[in-house]
């Protein structure tokens, strides 16, 4: 774990819980491992307090189970908990839209529909902001295409976590993150061991980034609408599929 100057208490405690969620989310720790802080903190090589908080925090966001007297378990979402992530995430950008395409309409015209074409990014937003989301998206939509698992789940949860930052504040922006990263720990068994993993992998953001940057609600909604039918037909999907195999053995 590089870091540059001093690493406090703080910082390290942030690293290791971003290494470990890198190795959930690489399928490196699979649902169900088992491990304890000592056996962190020896592959680690640092002292049991920092990664107790780390393992705490990381109980926190729903991607591990504590467990007074086993330690840590990788948390095994099912099936039904990932309908509930596209539920919640759905719901919570439908409300963004329309209450954005609300505060913008003209105070005397008539209550825009989410068909109703808004307008775009706020002034304040920066450009280089939207740039940086066009560069995210291509990137994201690259690799989803291509079967890139790797490459994608990085550019896709920054992708979505910067465009949500440039609509909403902070708080929703956070929850959003969080529901993302727990769909992705789900996902990445069964993606990882499917020969059709590209006919599984969104690759829509470009269309979004351009709905967004045209003020465009309808074709925005259109786009959000697809992508959650691609995500409940891939639900749909796993249902005939047999779990994905626990690894309950502690890291090596």
């Amino acid at each position: 774990m590089p870091a540059s100057g001093p690493v406090t208490r703080s910082t390290l405690r942030q690293q290791i819980a971003d290494a470990l969620r890198d190795e959930v989310l690489a399928g490196r720790l699979q649902p169900g491992r088992e491990f304890t802080v000592k056996q962190i903190a020896e592959q680690y090589g640092v002292s049991a307090t920092p990664v107790r908080e780390a393992l705490v925090d990381l109980s926190a966001q729903g991607l591990l189970d504590s467990d007074q007297h086993k330690g840590f378990r990788v948390h095994q979402f099912s099936v039904e908990d990932y309908r509930g992530m596209v539920e919640a995430r759905s719901l919570i950008v439908d409300g963004i839209l329309r209450r954005r395409a609300t505060a913008e309409a003209p105070a005397a015209g008539p209550r825009p529909s989410a068909e109703a074409p808004v307008a775009g990014p706020r002034p304040c937003v920066p450009a280089e902001a939207l740039v940086s989301v066009r560069r995210r998206a291509e990137a994201a939509a690259r690799a989803a295409r291509a079967g890139d698992l790797d490459i994608l789940i990085g550019y896709d949860l920054r992708f979505w976590r910067e465009l949500a930052g440039l609509v909403t504040n902070h708080y929703i922006a956070d929850f959003l993150h969080r529901l993302r990263v727990q769909a992705w720990v789900f996902a990445v068994p069964y993606l990882r061991g499917d020969r059709r993993v590209r006919d599984w992998l969104w690759s829509g953001h470009e269309d979004l980034v351009g709905a967004v940057e045209a003020g465009d609600a309808r074709r925005v909604v259109a786009v959000l609408d697809a992508y959650q039918g691609h995500s409940l037909e891939w639900a749909a999907h796993l249902e005939r599929l047999p779990a994905p195999r626990t690894a309950p053995e502690p890291p090596s």
